[in-house]
C-alpha cells in the first residue's frame, strides 16, 4: 500500500514538473520568432528619424546613398533565452538586426546594428563580427536598384550587338518583341577582394529559360557607384573572347571568326516546359491518393511554438540562410537548442567563363527570403497548416511572402516497427505494428534555377531528421565541344554542366543538459582462443570507442575515414541500464569537398572541408556563414576555421555540431525539363543512444497487436477507434503566388 501510494506521488510530481516545463517552453517561444511587419515598421522609422544615419529609400534609384538593406530578429544570448525556457524567467527584450549600406559617404561601407528595445526601439548600437573583421562595400548582395543599371547597361551594350544576336538567335536584347533575351548574373563577382565585375550570361526569355543559353556572354565591370562608369572588360561569343564587342562586331562583319546559327526556335518545343507530352502511363481521369486527417490535426501551433507526439520546438525563418528551430524538445527533455541552416554552395564546372566562375554561396542572395508561396497537395498536403511569411530586405516596407511554410502530420507509408511472430505449423503466435506517423515542418528556398526544400521531420521514437531535397532547373551553359569534359549535352546547343551541392547545419545539442561529450565509434577484430574448442580461434568485431578531447580531434575532414557512430553524451546523466544518455548523428549524404584547402574561393566556405566538426558555444560564433561570402569569399567577415583553431577542450562542455551533407550533380537528359527529387535528398537524422530506457513510440496509442483465440481467429487489440471518420475535402485547388509590401 506504502508503496503504492509512493508511485503515485511521483507519478504526480512528474506530472507536475512536465506541466511546468512546458509551460516554460511555450512562454519562451516568442523569443525566437521572427519580427512582426509592426515591429519591421518600427525599426526602419526609428533609423529613419537618426538624422546621422542620413538614411533615404531602398528603392531610390541612386546607387550613392544610405539606406537599410536588411532587417530580422536578433536572436537572444543563449543563457539569457535559457533564464526564461529553463526557469520561466522574464524573455530578454527583442531586438532586431539591421543592415545598413552607407554608399553616401567619403568610404562607402556595410554596418550592421542591433537595433531595440521592441516594439518600440529607442537606441541603436554596432554590430561586428568576430575579430573586428570591417566588411568589404564589394561583398554586399547585389540589390533590385543595382539590377535595374545592370539592365541598362546590358541594353547599351548589346544594342551594338543586335546584328549578331538577331542572325545567330533569332532573338534579341534591344527592342524586342515577342522573341527577346534576358540574362542570369554569375557570382561571385570577380577573383579578389575589391572587386564588382561580373559575368552574364544571355538566354532566351522563354518559360524554363534557364536551359537556354544562347552562347553569348559579357563580363562588366560594375564597382563604380555611377553606372555612368561601368564598362565591358571582355565577351564571350561562340567560344571566342573578345576585349570589347567592338572587337567582337568588327571580326564578324569581316567574317574572321567563327559564327554561330541556332536551329530556328520552335514555339511547339515543349523541351523546358512542364506540359505534359508522351503516352500517359497512369489514368488520366483519376486521382493518385491523398494525405487524409480522419479526426484532424494531432499537433498544436500557437504562434511559433509546435507541439506533437511529445516534441515541442520553436521555429523562425532567418531571411539571411532560413528555417531554423529552437528549444527542441522530447517528453519535456532538451534534445538540442538550435538546429538550424547556415548555407547552401553549389560550385560548378565549365568551359564557357560563366560556368567556370560559377560558384553560388547562397546565403548572398537571401535564401530565407527566397521562400516562395507553397502549393497544397503539391509543396505540401492539402490538410497541412499554412503559415505566411515576412521579410524586409532590400525593401521599403516588409513583404508578405504568403504560405511560405507548412507544417503537417503524414504517414510514412512503412511500419514504425512491427513483427509477425509465427508459430511455424502455418499461423502465429502475434502480429504487432506501429503506423509510422511523422511531422514535417517545411519551407522552400527558389535561389533563381534551383529549387531547395527543406524539412525538418519529427518521429515519435525520439528520432529528427533533417533533410534537403534538390530541384529545380539545372544551370546550364552554351555547349562546346570541350564541354563534354564538365557535363552532358541536353539539347542540341545546351551543356548541363557538373556541379556539388554542399549544405551546412548547426545543431547546438544540449542533451540532458548544456555538458555534453562527445566520441566516435568504431568496430574493431579481435582473434582469441576458442573457450569451449581450444584447437580452433575466433575473430569477431568489438566496439572501439575513441573519446575527443579537443575541436581538432573533433574536425573531421573530407576524404580521410568517417567513424560510422558519431555519439553526444551527458557525462553526467545515465538510463536505467547504466549507460550514459545520448544520440547520435547520422548522416545521409555523399558529399565531398568543392576546392583544394586554401585554394581563393575555398577560403570562404572553411566549413566545407568537414563532414562534422565540433565545437564549444559562443555566441560570438553563432553562424558558419554570412550574406557577404558570396561576393567576396577570398576574405570572409565570417570564417569557420577560426572556430577550431583554438582547439578548446570538448569533454563536458556546451556542445554544437556543425554538419555538412550534400551530393555530386553530373545533369543528364532526365534532368529536362527539371531535377526531380528522388536521389536527390541528403540530410541527417538524430536518433536515441541510450538516452531513454525503452522506445519511446511504445506510448503511442496507434499500435495495433493481433493474437489468435482459441479457436484460431484474429483477435484484435486496438487503443484508437476502428471507425476512421471522413476523407478527403470537397476544396478545389487554389493557388495566388503572389507577394508584396504590407
Amino acid at each position: 500500500m506504502q508503496l503504492s501510494l509512493m508511485l503515485i506521488m511521483a507519478s504526480l510530481a512528474t506530472e507536475v514538473a512536465m506541466s511546468r516545463l512546458r509551460e516554460w517552453a511555450h512562454h519562451g517561444a516568442s523569443m525566437f520568432a521572427d519580427l512582426s511587419p509592426r515591429e519591421m515598421h518600427a525599426v526602419r522609422n526609428y533609423l529613419h528619424s537618426c538624422s546621422e544615419l542620413g538614411l533615404t529609400s531602398a528603392r531610390d534609384r541612386s546607387l550613392k546613398k544610405n539606406s537599410i538593406l536588411l532587417i530580422e530578429l536578433q536572436v537572444p544570448r543563449k543563457h539569457e533565452a535559457l533564464y526564461a525556457l529553463d526557469r520561466g524567467q522574464a524573455k530578454p527584450s527583442r531586438q532586431a538586426r539591421v543592415v545598413v549600406q552607407f554608399a553616401n559617404q567619403a568610404e562607402p561601407n556595410i554596418t550592421e546594428y542591433i537595433v531595440g528595445p521592441l516594439p518600440f526601439p529607442d537606441s541603436y548600437q554596432l554590430k561586428t563580427f568576430k575579430g573586428n573583421r570591417p566588411v568589404h562595400f564589394e561583398s554586399r548582395p547585389i540589390t533590385s536598384v543595382e539590377y535595374i543599371h545592370v539592365d541598362a547597361i546590358l541594353e547599351k551594350i548589346l544594342r551594338k550587338v543586335n546584328k549578331i544576336l538577331h542572325e545567330s538567335t533569332g532573338f534579341t536584347y534591344w527592342n524586342c518583341t515577342d522573341r527577346c533575351l534576358t540574362f542570369s548574373d554569375i557570382a561571385p563577382r570577380g577573383l579578389e577582394p575589391g572587386e564588382r565585375r561580373t559575368w552574364i550570361m544571355l538566354q532566351k526569355f522563354v518559360e524554363g529559360y534557364f536551359i537556354h543559353p544562347v552562347g553569348f556572354e559579357v563580363l562588366i565591370n560594375h564597382k563604380d557607384l555611377d553606372p555612368e562608369n561601368w564598362f565591358v572588360e571582355k565577351v564571350w561569343y561562340n567560344g571566342q573572347y573578345f576585349d570589347s564587342v567592338e572587337e567582337l562586331v568588327e571580326k564578324y562583319e569581316k567574317g574572321t571568326i567563327s559564327k554561330v546559327k541556332l536551329p530556328e526556335h520552335d514555339e511547339k518545343d515543349l523541351f523546358s516546359t512542364y506540359i505534359p507530352r508522351g503516352q500517359s502511363n497512369t489514368h488520366t481521369n483519376i486521382h493518385g491518393p491523398k494525405l487524409v486527417e480522419p479526426q484532424g490535426h494531432r499537433y498544436r501551433i500557437d504562434g511559433n511554438f509546435v507541439e506533437y507526439a511529445g516534441w515541442s520546438f520553436a521555429y523562425r525563418v532567418r531571411s539571411s540562410a532560413g528555417l531554423q528551430i529552437f528549444d527542441i524538445r522530447f517528453n519535456g527533455n532538451r534534445i538540442a537548442y538550435e538546429i538550424s541552416l547556415q548555407e547552401a554552395i553549389a560550385f560548378y564546372s565549365g568551359d564557357s567563363p560563366a560556368a567556370m566562375q560559377t560558384k553560388y554561396i547562397d546565403a548572398g542572395w537571401a535564401m530565407g527570403v527566397s521562400g516562395y508561396e507553397l502549393a497544397p497537395g503539391i509543396d505540401c498536403p492539402e490538410i497541412a497548416t499554412f503559415v505566411d511569411k515576412y521579410h524586409f530586405y532590400d525593401t521599403d516596407k516588409p513583404v508578405r511572402h504568403m504560405n511560405a511554410l507548412c507544417i503537417f502530420e503524414m504517414t510514412t507509408g512503412s511500419p514504425l516497427r512491427r513483427h509477425f511472430n509465427s508459430n511455424f505449423k502455418g499461423s502465429y503466435n502475434f502480429f504487432g505494428g506501429l503506423e509510422n506517423h511523422v511531422l514535417v515542418i517545411r519551407t522552400t528556398s527558389t535561389v533563381y534555377n534551383y529549387d531547395y526544400i527543406w524539412d525538418f521531420i519529427f518521429y515519435q521514437n525520439g528520432v529528427m531528421e533533417s533533410r534537403v531535397s534538390a530541384t529545380g532547373y539545372i544551370h546550364a551553359t552554351f555547349f562546346t565541344e570541350n564541354g563534354l569534359n564538365y557535363g552532358n549535352r541536353v539539347y542540341s546547343y545546351v551543356l548541363g554542366n557538373i556541379h556539388t551541392h554542399l549544405v551546412h547545419y548547426k545543431v547546438d545539442l544540449d542533451i540532458a543538459g548544456r555538458g555534453n561529450s562527445f566520441e566516435s565509434v568504431e568496430l574493431k577484430y579481435v582473434n582469441f582462443t576458442n573457450p569451449w574448442s581450444p584447437s580452433h580461434t575466433i575473430k569477431q568485431s568489438m566496439l572501439h570507442r575513441t573519446q575527443h578531447v579537443t575541436e581538432r580531434s573533433a574536425a573531421f575532414r573530407f576524404g580521410k575515414k568517417f567513424p560510422r557512430y558519431l555519439h553526444f553524451y551527458n557525462p553526467n546523466e545515465k538510463n536505467k541500464w547504466g549507460h550514459q544518455k545520448g544520440y547520435r548523428i547520422q548522416f545521409n549524404s555523399h558529399a565531398n569537398s568543392v576546392l583544394p584547402r586554401g585554394w581563393r574561393e575555398e577560403n570562404g566556405i572553411p566549413w566545407s572541408r568537414y563532414p562534422l566538426a565540433v565545437t564549444v558555444h559562443k555566441d560570438s560564433e553563432a553562424t558558419s556563414s554570412s550574406i557577404y561570402t558570396q561576393n567576396d569569399p577570398w576574405e570572409p567577415v565570417v570564417s569557420f576555421e577560426d572556430y577550431i583553431r583554438n582547439n578548446e577542450n570538448i569533454v563536458n562542455q556546451d556542445l554544437v555540431a556543425w554538419v555538412t551533407v550534400g551530393f555530386l550533380h553530373i545533369p543528364h537528359s532526365e534532368d529536362i525539363p527539371n531535377t526531380a527529387t528522388p536521389g536527390n535528398a541528403v540530410g541527417f537524422f538524430l536518433r536515441p543512444f541510450n538516452f531513454f530506457n525503452e522506445d519511446p513510440s511504445l506510448s503511442s496509442r496507434s499500435t495495433i497487436i493481433v493474437r489468435p483465440d482459441k479457436e484460431g481467429k484474429p483477435k484484435v487489440q486496438r487503443w484508437t477507434p476502428e471507425v476512421i471518420g471522413h476523407c478527403v475535402s470537397y476544396q478545389s485547388f487554389v493557388y495566388n503566388g503572389t507577394y508584396s509590401g504590407v
